[in-house]
């Protein structure tokens, strides 16, 4: 039986890096996006949101008397669309994620989880609903950025590489899944198919490391996987560049038929990329996926 002290020393080293992992998260999220407080547009709200000039289509009942008086033409008053957006993610955990090519570059794992959660602090800050797959509903509020964030720390020390979980997502919802997309395809084919069948729109990203873009080893060589379930040993790994490549273009091919097939959308992140593209790159996908 775990002892109270052995908890609670568990506990808070679990919980370390998280004030460090939602200040880094707040720091990009604000450096995309300063003082964001919304994907703000005009529809069914109660919230004023600008004035417009109106057109021929306009009925004199949406005409707004006091404020057209004061100008030459008839103004709209519009509010703010307030119905609130649905988005799950999901952020392999998987051994492969902990890959690095080089100590000065973080992780697969760490950038996931920096893009995941900083995109949970727009999307909040929005005032949408944000859950994590597998068994973390969407919720709103700020209250929901603690467990993402305790959630996204964990690792999955049982597997090689991860693969999406089969939970169903809210019915024309929206979804990120970020992962380097080296497992099984068919695993990415299955979810991304069912989460388009009920109607979710979303985006994969595809996070690598530099080193696995070029395979840039040459000689004698031993490649082992991350949790130690596969290796391989090669005298002349230069021999295997080629073959590699070619794989790696097959992989990414996939995905994006995948995504054309779906209505998804795809984009492959380094590591040794500002983490902030591909933030801006996710925001403004899923304002554009409310209208797709």
């Amino acid at each position: 039986m775990t002892t109270p002290a052995a908890l609670r020393t568990q506990a808070e080293a679990l919980a370390a890096p998280l004030p460090a992992l939602l200040a880094q998260a707040e720091q990009l999220a604000a450096s995309v996006l300063p003082g964001a407080h919304g994907r703000r547009r005009a529809g069914t709200g109660d919230e004023f949101w600008q004035y417009r000039q109106a057109t021929s289509s306009d009925g004199g009942a949406r005409i707004d008397w006091r404020r057209s008086g004061r100008a030459d033409v008839h103004f709209v008053r519009e509010t703010e669309w307030q119905a609130a957006q649905s988005v799950t993610l999901w952020v392999d955990r998987s051994q492969a994620m902990g890959f690095s090519g080089d100590k000065s570059r973080q992780p697969k794992a760490a950038r996931a989880q920096l893009l995941g959660l900083a995109l949970s602090v727009l999307l909040l800050r929005s005032g949408e609903r944000v859950g994590l797959l597998p068994d973390m509903p969407p919720r709103s509020g700020r209250a929901q950025l603690d467990p993402l964030a305790l959630a996204l720390s964990e690792t999955d020390s049982a597997t090689d590489y991860g693969a999406p979980p089969l939970s169903p997502l809210p019915a024309h919802s929206q979804a990120v899944f970020l992962s380097d997309f080296l497992g099984d395809p068919g695993a990415v084919q299955d979810a991304v198919g069912r989460a388009a069948d009920r109607g979710v729109k979303g985006a994969l990203v595809q996070v690598l490391d530099p080193a696995e873009e070029e395979f840039p080893y040459q000689g004698r060589s031993i490649f082992e996987s991350m949790a130690g379930a596969l290796r391989h040993e090669t005298l002349r790994a230069n021999d295997l560049q080629a073959r590699y490549r070619a794989r790696l273009a097959e992989r990414k091919d996939m995905l994006a038929g995948l995504a054309r097939v779906t209505g998804w959308q795809v984009l492959t992140h380094h590591t040794d990329q500002p983490a902030a593209n591909a933030l801006m790159w996710l925001w403004q996908e899923l304002d554009a996926g409310r209208g797709r």
